[in-house]
Parts: C-alpha cells; structure tokens; sequence
C-alpha cells in the first residue's frame, strides 16, 4: 500500500508540476517580473548604472564629415548642372557629457545642458584639417538672400563682392568650412548691420559648446518617459513652424530610450539640428557584439512632402512652398541662412534632387538613419545619425554673381555621427540578459521536471502491475 501511494503521488505531482510549468508559460509571469524590475531600476537616479551612462556615456562616439568638392563652377555658372565629388571622412571624436545637473520635483525632473567637444583624428581621417573644398560661398549666399529686395544694401554687395574677387563658389579648408573663419564680405556687412556675425562657419559655436538647456523626465513616474524632453530652452513647443504638430517638441535626445521596447511602437526624437521632432519605426531584427536588438529607422513619411504625409504641411516654409519629398528648408532657425537639410545623397528623396546635381548615389547601407536598441532595457547597441547640409541656390537679377545658375539644393557636405556599445557595456548587459533568460526558461524547467516525473511515474506503475497479472496466470496451472 505504501509503494502504491508513492507511486500514484509522484504522478500527481508530476502532473501539477507540468500542469504549473504550462500555466507559468503562458501567463509570462517570470517575463513580467523581468519587466517590472528593470522598468523600476532604468531611472535617471544617482547612484544608478542608468544615470551614469546618461552623464557621461561610456561607448565612443565619433562624427564624420563628408564634403561635396565642386569640379565645375564655371559651367554651373552658365546654368549647367552641378558636378561634385565626395571626399572624406573628416573624423572627430565626440565626447559629450551631461553638465550643470540640477534634480528638481521630487526627483522626477532633471536639468542639464549636454556639452559637445570634438576631437580631430588625423589617422581615422583622409587628410588634414587643412585639405581644401570649392563649395557655395555660404555667406555671400545668405546675403544676398537677407538682401535681395532692398536695392541701396544689394549694389553695395555687389559691388564689395566685385572688388573682393568674391563669387557664388568660394574654396576654403575643412577646417574653416566647419568651425569658423572671419569673412571679409560678413565684416564689411557687421559694420553696418552689427547684428550681423563676421564669422561664418556651418559648426561655427558648436565646438565645446551646447545647444541649450534641457529638462529631462527621470521615468520615476512612468518607464516610458526616461529621459524624455519636457522643455528644451524653456519651452514646449518650438514657433518655426506653421502648425502645432509640426512644432512640437516630442521624444528624448535621441541618445537614450525607455525599456522594454516593442517592436509596434514609433520611437519620437527631438533634434535641434533639424529644429524638429522626429520618428522612427521598428525595422528588423539585428545582434551587435552578441546582443540581441530591434533595428529602428526613420521611415520616408518622416521627411515626405505634404502631399504624400499632409502632417508635414507645417514644416513649409512659407506656408504652402513644399520643395518635395526627403528635404527640409530649415532657414527660420539658421538664421535666415538658405540651409536645407535632408539625409546624404538625398536618400528618400524626390528623383529629381539627385538628378539636379552629378555625383550623388543614394544607398541606404551608407545613408539611413538607425538606431540597434536592446528591447529589454532600451540601451543603445549601435547607433548613426547621418544629415546633409545643402544650400538652396537659384540666379538672382539683382546679383550679377549668381549668373545663370539654375536653381538647385547644392550639396556642401554630410555628416555620420555613430557609436557602437563599448566591451564593458556588453558584459554587464550580458548579466541582466543571463539573468532574464533564466528567470524566463524557469517554466520550461519546471515543464521538462513535470515530463521526467511523468516517466518515472508511468515505469514505476508498469512494474508495479506486472506481479498480478503473473500470479493470476499460474492460478489456473496448481489448481489442475
């Protein structure tokens, strides 16, 4: 009786145990608790792993400038289309911490300004800083823009630009391109409209500098607002633009994420080097350094025409003058500056912005925007973030130096700025993933213990049986 009931309850208990493993399974309870946890432990809090990343973040980083080099002013001049040719990268390598932080509210805000400094590698570069680029003369550009209807200022220009030997192409080192040179057309102009800088650089100001003050949300509240923008310069709304949704100010800075990620969501980011906020949306599967991850990107609906996406009606400026799909005429924010922004090579673009200038070959393997998060905690596994700077250039009658250029967005350069998670990063990332997936296997043991004891509750209950079943057959033999 004693062997009986241990073996009928060893089949019980291994049919609870499987029974509990399926329940577990399918409720993804140690799934949810994995969850929670980092949910709870992802917060900007001193003291955490989190807050440490976000002051100072640990993977390298690393800008890359590409320019246009322009072989035939001469022939755009007679309204020839622009040929160019790429030359580059440029590299710096960019450190950019956290400073001036200041936790307010109960710890569920937190000021800082995030202080950019780069750092030229001569041998990740194809030459020096002081390698020359013929490009569109931005300032003179600009001015004549800013002036173009006010006739007194305009001949005086003119006539400053015809005695300077100035024209509509200018060649300068990338030094001076990217981060400043006093121009003589600019200081002429500063000492009559003093408002006006005579320095002119397309990074002027931004090397060892910020771009304004930021208030982050903590995510003490809600895992979902971690390290998201709640003012930027003290506001919640930029003014550029001509629509309300258009200047919103959505998402984080791009360099951090809330956790557990689902592959449904859009992920908003606010950039102020395109004064607009931006999406992007899940796009496959990848691993980086053995990390499993979610590849994020900005779809073509993010830059597309109003026609195509009606809510970027906004972002033309003025209202109703779309230039089409894959550009963005940032010139309320640059200062009055002509820029156009859009993604290298016009990737995403209209045809016709690649067929208006020789040379540029869009490939999405060189020129999308992406983003490698890891699902569970949201950290960033690899990351590029790739913008071209164009000039809008068209012939005006009040300058003869435009001659008879054609209208075109001119390319003067595009930039990469990547990182891809460090060592250190990967093997603590490695503990919290280790961690999950047994926390996470626990119903399949508990499944797989269920089946063994199921086994050795059917072998035992055979051999228990096969006594009977043998005494009852040499019953009949002893009694003839």
């Amino acid at each position: 009786m004693i062997k009986s009931c241990f073996i009928y309850a060893c089949g019980l208990f291994s049919f609870l145990i499987l029974i509990g493993g399926i329940a577990l399974s399918l409720s993804n309870v140690f799934s949810k608790l994995v969850e929670s946890a980092v949910e709870k432990e992802i917060v900007l809090k001193n003291g955490t792993d989190a807050f440490d990343a976000w002051e100072d973040p640990p993977a390298p980083i690393y800008m890359q400038f590409y320019f246009f080099n322009l072989t035939n002013p001469l022939e755009v001049l007679d309204g020839d289309r622009p040929a160019v040719l790429e030359i580059g990268p440029y590299t710096y390598r960019e450190y950019r911490p956290m400073e001036k932080i200041i936790f307010h509210d109960n710890g569920t805000k937190v000021t800082a300004v995030n202080t950019k400094t780069y750092i030229f590698q001569p041998d990740m570069s194809r030459g020096p800083e002081s390698e020359l680029i013929r490009t569109v003369n931005v300032p003179a550009v600009t001015l004549m823009e800013r002036f173009k209807d006010h006739p007194i200022i305009a001949n005086l220009i003119s006539s400053f630009m015809k005695d300077k030997d100035e024209g509509l192409f200018t060649t300068r080192t990338v030094g001076e391109l990217l981060w400043g040179y006093e121009d003589a057309l600019l200081k002429a102009v500063h000492a009559l409209k003093p408002d006006v800088d005579p320095v002119f650089g397309l990074f002027y100001k931004s090397n060892a500098s910020n771009d304004g003050e930021y208030v982050f949300l903590t995510g003490q509240e809600d895992y979902k607002d971690f390290a998201r923008v709640d003012t930027w310069n003290n506001q919640r709304s930029l003014n550029w633009w001509t629509s309300d949704e258009c200047n919103m100010i959505n998402g984080t800075n791009g360099a951090f994420f809330h956790s557990v990620l689902t592959k449904n969501e859009m992920l908003y980011m606010f950039s102020s080097d395109l004064c607009r906020s931006i999406y992007a949306v899940f796009e496959k599967d990848v691993a980086v350094k053995g990390i499993p991850g979610y590849r994020f990107a900005p779809p073509s609906q993010v830059f597309a025409n109003s026609s195509v996406n009606p809510s970027n009606a906004g972002f033309c400026v003025p209202a109703d003058n779309c230039l089409g799909s894959g550009v963005l005429n940032v010139k309320p924010c640059k200062q009055g500056a002509p820029i156009i922004m859009s993604s290298p090579h016009f990737y995403q673009g209209d045809e016709k912005f690649v067929r208006a200038v020789f040379g540029m070959r869009p490939r999405k393997e060189y020129h999308q925007t992406f983003i490698d998060l890891n699902p569970l905690t949201g950290v960033v596994l690899q990351a590029a973030k790739r913008l071209q700077v164009n000039v809008y250039v068209e012939k005006m009658d009040t300058f003869s130096q435009t001659g008879n250029v054609t209208t075109v967005i001119f390319p003067v350069l595009y930039l990469n700025e990547s990182v891809v998670i460090d060592d250190s990063s990967v093997a603590k990332l490695n503990a919290v993933l280790t961690e999950q997936n047994v926390l996470v296997n626990v119903p399949f043991i508990l499944m797989g213990i269920g089946i063994i004891l199921g086994g050795i509750f059917m072998l035992l209950a055979c051999r228990h049986k096969m006594p009977e079943s043998t005494a009852a057959e040499r019953q009949p033999l002893l009694e003839s």
